[in-house]
């Protein structure tokens, strides 16, 4: 009866799983809106480095940043398995995230998932809330409140 319960209480979220670089990160899939190619980004002076600026996407203006510069990487290089994901943290905001490819949809289950804590949380900036153990891989589940939302410290 116990594995029973356990199996009943062991719930499936769904990611986006998207690459930058060799490494993986997840997005629930309930904060996202839209999944696009690379268009024309138009540039907005004197934001962050990170943002890169801004798309018209069916009529609306998106802000548009970079995960790889956010997260200290090299700068991006479109290729044809570059996307911007267009997030929902705030049902009136979006905003648009640069990232290598978009892998796949997957079904990562709460035992699966590993909390980030300690030296591990301060490594990570807070951008990463837990760690997905996959039979692909390590998968990071990303913050996105804390990824979109941090002010740039001077």
């Amino acid at each position: 009866m116990d594995e029973l319960e356990k199996y009943v209480e062991d719930k499936a979220t769904q990611y986006i799983v998207v690459n930058l670089g060799i490494e993986h990160y997840g997005i629930d899939i309930n904060y996202i809106d839209n999944i696009v190619r690379v268009p024309a980004i138009r540039r907005v002076p004197n934001v962050q480095n990170y943002f890169k600026g801004v798309i018209n996407l069916r009529g609306e203006v998106i802000p548009v940043m970079s995960l790889r510069v956010k997260f200290d990487m090299p700068e991006n290089e479109f290729t044809g398995n570059t996307r911007i994901i267009i997030v929902k943290v705030d049902p009136q905001a979006a905003i648009g995230i640069i990232v290598d490819e978009v892998e796949q949809v997957m079904d990562i289950y709460d035992s699966q998932i590993e909390k980030v804590t300690g030296e591990k949380k301060e490594e990570s900036n807070g951008y990463i809330t837990s760690v997905g153990k996959t039979e692909r891989g390590l998968v990071s589940i990303l913050n996105l409140a804390t990824v979109i939302g941090e002010k740039e410290q001077a």
